[in-house]
């Protein structure tokens, strides 16, 4: 194998993916050769959308996107990101930070990934300015409240808003 190809994971719950997860995806392509996006079961997360609701907005919402020279796979995780990642021989996991508060964890996830494969780096990108202050958590609370959100997420993940909230009898507030 090439040792210059270079597979990435970048692991979220992506419960909706937004903007900002795409924003990452597009740089993260331009580090690695192969970037597996890697959605987390998080049961305990309790998520709105179900796993492979998940992995088809990602899929969706990346139709139109032009990443030239790298390859993207989306699939479902439910076991240790570091197990997950060699899994798939990545060398880098490829974490989002959007602001300070986000780093504290982040830094603390990222050190005991690295007790247990100290072959994978960690890599931290940081939000675009604009995206900053777009988290997943608030765009589904703003969504089930009644408020706009599509500034936040691409159009096919607001379909799947509106197609969810009718199959789960979602009262908007």
């Amino acid at each position: 194998m090439n040792n210059n190809f270079i597979t990435g994971i970048y692991p979220g719950t992506f419960d909706p993916i937004t903007f900002g997860h795409l924003d990452i995806i597009v740089r993260a392509s331009h580090i690695v050769n192969k970037l597996i996006i890697s959605v987390a079961e998080n049961k305990h997360k309790n998520p709105f959308f179900d796993i492979q609701e998940r992995i088809k907005m990602i899929e969706d919402s990346m139709i139109d996107i032009d990443l030239k020279n790298c390859k993207i796979e989306v699939v479902g995780f439910d076991n240790l990101l570091v197990e997950h990642a060699k899994k798939f021989d990545a060398k880098v996991i490829i974490r989002g930070l959007r602001a300070v508060a986000d780093f504290e964890y982040e830094f603390q996830m990222a050190g005991m990934n690295s007790k247990l494969g100290p072959e994978i780096e960690t890599i931290f990108l940081m939000a675009s300015e604009n995206l900053q202050l777009t988290s997943a958590r608030f765009v589904k609370e703003i969504a089930l409240y009644g408020g706009e959100i599509k500034n936040f997420v691409p159009k096919n993940v607001l379909k799947m808003f509106d197609i969810k909230r009718k199959e789960k009898n979602v009262k908007i507030y």
